[in-house]
């Protein structure tokens, strides 16, 4: 038996990959987190199956849940928001899974900062513009940011950024950033993307946070900062260029 640490997607059901789904129907056990996860994707667990909502749960009751259902013959799902890589905890519940035995496999998921692009109808590497991104979030009262890893450190690269977990503290990332990236910076926010009560605001690093403020975005957000959110005079990507050699040469950027 096995447990799947399966991505649920960003929220909307239909945002889950065919292999999840397909897993899900499955399942003995699933283990969801309620307050992020729709609770629609339960439907495709099997009849019978016993669904548990880990909002309550501590780290020590949830893997006991797994260990147990895998003793007794079930394989289980563990639903994680978004995709299971990013600021999902599953490494803490697999290094307890290696200490007990029990196999385990990831199945990846649509993160929230794709969705929340997608909602913007934007591409995040844009030629000439930019063609990097970082994937980090703000300081709270959650686990300490290793040293190094600083906003202004990453302002200082130019790079695009997605910021997780920081829309309660965005007058800090703003005053963070603004020595870097300046005040007429292009930035958007994206509240709940997929999900009922989607909310987007966009500006620039000078009015961006009273926006978001005044839309009330207080969770399940992620904060973009940088020039590729607005761009539009940028040159085509040698991609699909009439002057690249396609006898020869693989598909590259």
């Amino acid at each position: 038996m096995t447990v799947h640490f399966i991505g649920a997607g960003p929220g909307a059901a239909d945002l889950i990959t065919v292999r999840g789904r397909d897993l899900l129907t499955r399942c003995g056990l699933c283990l969801y987190p309620g307050s992020m996860t729709p609770t629609d994707l339960l439907a495709y667990c099997p009849e019978g199956a016993e669904c548990v909502d880990t909002a309550n749960l501590n780290l020590e009751q949830i893997v006991g849940r797994m260990i147990t259902a895998h003793r007794q013959g079930h394989d289980v799902a563990r639903l994680c928001s978004g995709d299971p890589s990013l600021y999902s905890a599953v490494a803490e519940q697999m290094r307890r899974l290696d200490e007990a035995g029990v196999p385990y496999k990831m199945t990846p998921g649509v993160p929230a900062f794709a969705a929340a692009a997608a909602v913007l109808n934007r591409e995040l590497t844009v030629p000439e513009v930019g063609q990097s991104l970082v994937i980090t979030r703000a300081q709270a009262r959650s686990t300490a940011m290793p040293e190094g890893e600083t906003l202004a450190g990453f302002a200082r690269t130019a790079a695009t950024l997605a910021l997780h977990l920081a829309i309660n503290r965005i007058e800090q990332v703003v005053e963070e950033l603004l020595p870097h990236y300046g005040e007429d910076c292009p930035a958007a926010v994206v509240a709940l993307a997929s999900q009922p009560g989607e909310l987007v605001v966009r500006g620039t690093l000078a009015d961006i946070a009273g926006q978001a403020r005044t839309a009330g975005m207080t969770r399940a957000a992620t904060i973009f900062v940088g020039r590729v959110l607005t761009a539009d005079r940028f040159p085509d990507s040698f991609l699909y260029s009439s002057t690249r050699d396609r006898t020869s040469q693989p598909e590259s950027l």
